[in-house]
């Protein structure tokens, strides 16, 4: 297959920080291919009335060119005089931050939901602002259903007890310093992919699973039913990126959430939590960084091609040149 031509359809799970500066990356480095990103929407919170998706609206607006480069998340030259003032009528949570050109998203959003369209219209709606530049990218949501990630930790108010908090209270307020005693996906039983989701895995000529956090961003789409199956039947090749590096994530907390779900924080240790198509699992090669070069053998043992390489995302151009390399040295 030869990668650069425009006939090329690329398939992305991704997350959203890290996902997002993924898929720049894949981008520039496939700029013909046609691409297809599948987000995970189990992070998403209604908070003051507002339907909020962190991880679609990160990807929309990195993509989209008006991301904060700086925060890695929300708009830039964004003000926050809505939060302001709803901290000074003393209305909660202000925990979480909105900014006054992130709220607009949010208002538009939340609108079309009440009026009954689904998350997958919402989101092509939104992205026809966005990413009009970019006729062949596409972004769909992980389903149109209400998903979300709850995780338990012990109540520091109560000796012995436990209690369950929504992820974005986990992340954002506690910022991950309570140990995280179980992670649970929320309604995702009785989800359905989104329209496209399916159709999109069958079609692909190759499937990357980004290097997002395999708990609370990679895990929650290959739990929709149908989704894990119908990357194990794919005719695409599989190919997976660590987001741990050295033992260390590089972005967010997946260190705090792995232990929760039994998987230890390292590279070769989250390849095999997803496992080999030709066990079971979804990826046929696995990609980690120079710096677990050691564990190479270990990958390949579980039926894993694995590929080393640096894998840190300094610029689109850097990712674009081990996405390249990954991709050509999984797929020869």
């Amino acid at each position: 297959m030869e990668w650069n031509t425009g006939a090329v359809r690329i398939v992305i799970l991704a997350g959203g920080v890290g996902g997002s500066k993924f898929v720049l990356g894949v981008r520039r480095a496939y700029p013909t291919a046609e691409v297809t990103v599948i987000a995970n929407t189990a992070d998403d919170i209604t908070l003051h009335g507002l339907r909020i998706c962190p991880d679609l609206d990160t990807i929309m607006y990195t993509l989209g060119g008006g991301g904060d480069p700086a925060r890695g998340w929300g708009r830039e030259d964004e003000s926050w005089r809505v939060m302001e003032e709803l901290a000074s009528y003393g209305v909660e949570p202000t925990w979480f931050s909105l900014g006054d050109r992130d709220v607009g998203t949010h208002l538009v959003r939340t609108q079309m939901l009440n009026a009954g369209c689904p998350l997958s219209e919402v989101t092509s709606a939104l992205c026809g602002r966005w990413l009009a530049h970019e006729p062949r990218l596409r972004l769909l949501p992980m389903t149109d259903d209400r998903v979300e990630t709850h995780v338990t930790i012990p109540d520091s108010e109560a000796l012995g007890q436990r209690r369950v908090v929504h992820f974005q209270e986990y992340w954002v307020r506690l910022q991950a310093r309570p140990e995280a005693l179980a992670v649970t996906l929320v309604g995702v039983e009785s989800a359905r992919p989104a329209p496209g989701v399916i159709e999109a895995l069958q079609e692909a000529d190759l499937i990357l699973v980004a290097p997002s956090n395999p708990v609370v961003s990679i895990g929650p789409i290959l739990a929709v039913p149908d989704v894990r199956e119908a990357m194990r039947r794919a005719s695409a090749s599989v190919v997976g990126f660590a987001g741990i590096l050295g033992g260390s994530p590089v972005l967010g907390m997946a260190h705090r959430l792995l232990p929760a779900i039994g998987v230890d924080v390292d590279a070769a240790a989250v390849g095999l939590h997803y496992g080999a198509r030709s066990r079971g699992g979804v990826l046929d090669a696995w990609t980690m960084d120079s710096a677990d070069a050691s564990s190479a053998e270990r990958v390949q043992q579980a039926g894993l091609r694995a590929v080393v390489t640096d894998l840190i995302m300094r610029d689109p151009a850097t990712t674009a040149a081990f996405v390249s390399y990954a991709i050509k040295s999984a797929t020869s």
